[in-house]
């Protein structure tokens, strides 16, 4: 019967056994055709295998181009993987380093409390104070103190209000009419509003702000503080706040809706190419000398008050491109001769190297900050955006002294003095660096060249 159509099976014919065959009698074309012909099956079944191995080829050729992308997929995995073990293994190290410092400090000052006889002034009154913490619970003690409500912990608050109501700067929250949002930071939201009739910015500190920092009104009650003091052209103008929180916290300010940052990179986040024109040399220059004017104004008063967060986001344009620096929300006065503690305050980048490492600093650390600033407005380059470190990496990198953004090229004999005064404002040791004094006096001299 044939099942396969026209299809013939092959004649008998006469085989010699292979162990017989020459070598070229088993490599003739002819035996390989016969091997061929008794491999393949025949009938229905040869078709249907052809079909099936078809199949298989097409189905293995549909997904090969799948097998790169999801290739590509578990290799960016894997890269992604590898760059957070490495920010944990830099963290880590930064941590040690950090207790390290921390140990040798408190090393310090118990070597100078014993010098001085303060560690035995201490120790021998140990005994007294114990006394006196054990006597506090007797019957018969004095009543303990009164537990402060939140009426006297808000009493600075009320002093404030009272002061902005005096001086013409309190504002009801009816009298401001939010528009759209124009910013957001990690803490407040700023709209355009309209203030009897005149066009405000209105930073409006959010509610949870207060709710998860317990210090949040101190914190709002020193920006205002700060601001209500300043009058100087370059520094941002507080025009009246609404001192209600934790659901009224508005500080209204002049409107300015361009940054230092947006002028010099144009809008967005950073990025190694440019997206708008490099402004000219001397109007960069000229920016550099406003925020140093500024700056000399704020380090000048007394208390002196230093800013803590300097940078070119934290620094505003009006329409004729004159800087006001702003943001004081981690600003601080301090005395002549006082030495600030607290730690990483302000943006890696920009941040000097005794902040990063929890040292006592001044003044100074914002004399470092405008020096990464003056370079930035020289190069017209964002810092260290030309490696590849992650902000934890940069600030292990600078404190250890090994890294500082990219200087410009020394093609032009007007640099040379600014990269000497970069190189000053940036150096490792606080006493080095000059005050805006020098700064301010230095950038006239070298503006006056340029014009």
């Amino acid at each position: 019967m044939n099942v396969g159509g026209n299809h013939q099976p092959p004649q008998k014919t006469a085989s010699t056994p292979l162990s017989r065959q020459s070598p070229l009698a088993l490599n003739s074309p002819a035996t390989k055709a016969r091997s061929q012909e008794k491999a393949r099956p025949f009938g229905c079944c040869g078709g249907f295998n052809d079909c099936v191995t078809m199949q298989s080829t097409v189905s293995n050729a549909a997904r090969l181009p799948h097998q790169p992308q999801h290739l590509r997929i578990l290799e960016q995995q894997v890269a992604d993987l590898e760059k957070e073990v490495q920010k944990q293994k830099e963290l880590r190290t930064m941590y040690r380093k950090r207790l390290e410092r921390t140990q040798d400090y408190l090393r310090y000052c118990l070597q100078v409390a014993q010098e001085n006889g303060i560690l035995r002034h201490i120790i021998y009154n140990k005994g007294d104070a114990q006394q006196s913490v054990l006597s506090s619970h007797t019957p018969n003690n004095n009543p303990s103190p009164q537990i402060l409500t939140p009426q006297h912990q808000h009493s600075h608050l009320a002093s404030l209000i009272e002061q902005a109501k005096i001086n013409g700067w309190y504002i009801d929250p009816p009298e401001i009419e939010l528009e759209e949002k124009i910013g957001q930071g990690s803490t407040a939201d700023i709209y355009r509003g309209t203030w009897r009739g005149l066009d405000v910015a209105v930073k409006c500190i959010s509610p949870d702000f207060f709710s998860s920092n317990a210090n949040g009104v101190t914190f709002f009650s020193q920006e205002l503080e700060t601001l209500c003091k300043q009058r100087h052209g370059n520094v941002l103008q507080l025009m009246g706040a609404c001192i209600d929180p934790p659901h009224h916290a508005w500080v209204v300010t002049e409107l300015l809706s361009m940054t230092l940052k947006d002028w010099l990179h144009g809008p967005g986040n950073r990025r190694r190419e440019r997206v708008v024109p490099l402004p000219p040399f001397k109007d960069r220059v000229t920016r550099s000398l406003e925020i140093a004017q500024a700056m000399q104004y704020l380090h000048q008063q007394k208390p002196k008050l230093i800013h803590r967060d300097l940078k070119p986001s934290n620094i505003f344009m009006d329409n004729a491109n004159h800087v006001r620096v702003a943001d004081f929300g981690h600003a601080r006065f301090l005395d002549e001769e006082e030495m600030a503690l607290t730690g990483e305050t302000g943006t890696y980048v920009y941040m000097a190297p005794e902040v990063i490492q929890c040292e006592p600093y001044n003044e100074k650390c914002d004399v470092y900050s405008f020096g990464i600033i003056l370079n930035e407005l020289l190069t017209g380059k964002y810092p260290y955006i030309d490696t590849d470190y992650g902000p934890t990496k940069i600030a292990m990198e600078v404190v250890e002294g090994k890294l500082r953004p990219v200087l410009p090229e020394k093609n032009d004999a007007q640099l040379e003095d600014l990269i000497k005064l970069t190189f000053l404002c940036w150096d490792g040791d606080p006493s080095i660096r000059p005050s805006f004094a020098i700064i301010t006096c230095s950038l006239k001299k070298i503006l006056n060249r340029i014009l």
